[in-house]
């Protein structure tokens, strides 16, 4: 679960100042999606299709300060003794993972990964050149069947905002559809007008999997999820297989093929076995996306997923997009 900062005046102007205009430009350019701050204090950023760029450094004692007041909005304390600080960052909501010496040194040092500023739409990522006039067709035919979607891949591959693309269309295609949006950090953004958004609370002791429970009595048509990464995957399979499909949810995997086995052990933290069955059934499609060497997210494969076969134990599954073959390599 992720902690929720604060909205102190007080604090967010110190803390703005305390960053400096370097790191606020930064913050506010709808290019940049994330900002890093390394031990030895050289602050870099990532731009969307660039290599990471050094634009400034930030003094120990600056950067020590910036944690402290980061951890003050989320009601915490970093210090020696509690060397990490991760939540949502009190100016913006972006997620924020923040550590402290002696676990880093010489100096702290933080990672920001910045919330999207907008929606980018499928059209928009067909324009770019990051998918194909077939991944629009797979995707639209998927949400207009009420398939459920798994989008996967690794760290920063890009797979939330192409959640959010996807959800778009869903907006789009259904637009009476009731949208049931769970996650941990405010990143799923939706257009339809009957959508609500659950979130986790650490104060309030609420979790996905209590929330996926929750949202069965919300009259869901669809029920979205953000990162999944514990046992409340198991929830979500129970979800969308008992009457409540066109679901979409991600996880890090590091391939399609590894996407199902993945989730098998996300369901064996609840202390259960691996569930093949539930997943065969519940789960539609599989887009694994990566980040290429060139820095481009793209959409390397969709996995249509038909059951699981006990004899051979094995999921059936189907190629219906392959970056390669369309590319002719």
């Amino acid at each position: 679960m992720m902690l929720r900062a604060c909205d102190d005046p007080r604090l967010l102007a110190g803390l703005r100042h305390s960053c400096g205009p370097v790191f606020i430009d930064a913050l506010e350019n709808p290019e940049v999606i994330e900002i890093m701050l390394n031990p030895d204090g050289t602050l870099w950023i990532e731009k969307y299709g660039q290599d990471h760029e050094c634009i400034s450094t930030i003094e120990p004692a600056k950067g020590r300060l910036i944690l402290s007041q980061v951890a003050s909005g989320l009601n915490l304390t970093v210090n020696e003794r509690n060397p990490i600080v991760e939540g949502e960052f009190p100016l913006d909501g972006s997620r924020f993972e923040g550590t402290f010496p002696p676990i880093v040194g010489p100096g702290p040092s933080f990672s920001l990964r910045k919330k999207a500023s907008r929606v980018f739409t499928l059209q928009e990522y067909l324009a770019s050149g990051s998918i194909t006039a077939r991944v629009i067709d797979i995707i639209h035919d998927a949400v207009l069947r009420r398939w459920n979607i798994v989008v996967v891949g690794g760290t920063s591959s890009g797979k939330t905002t192409f959640v959010n693309a996807v959800i778009d269309a869903v907006s789009t295609l259904t637009p009476s559809h009731r949208l049931i949006i769970i996650e941990d950090t405010a990143e799923l953004q939706s257009k339809s007008p009957n959508a609500v958004f659950f979130r986790t609370s650490v104060i309030a002791d609420v979790d996905m999997r209590k929330l996926a429970k929750v949202s069965m009595r919300y009259a869901p048509k669809r029920i979205l999820i953000g990162e999944v990464r514990d046992a409340a995957a198991l929830e979500l399979l129970k979800l969308w297989n008992t009457g409540h499909p066109g679901g979409i949810g991600t996880f890090h995997a590091d391939s399609a093929e590894e996407a199902l086995p993945r989730l098998e052990e996300l369901v064996e933290e609840a202390g259960l076995g691996p569930k093949q069955k539930l997943i065969g059934r519940a789960v539609d499609l599989v887009v694994f996306m990566e980040k290429t060497p060139d820095n481009r997210r793209q959409i390397s494969n969709i996995l249509r997923v038909d059951g699981f076969d006990p004899k051979t134990d094995t999921y059936k599954t189907e190629y219906l997009y392959n970056v390669k073959a369309e590319q002719g390599a």
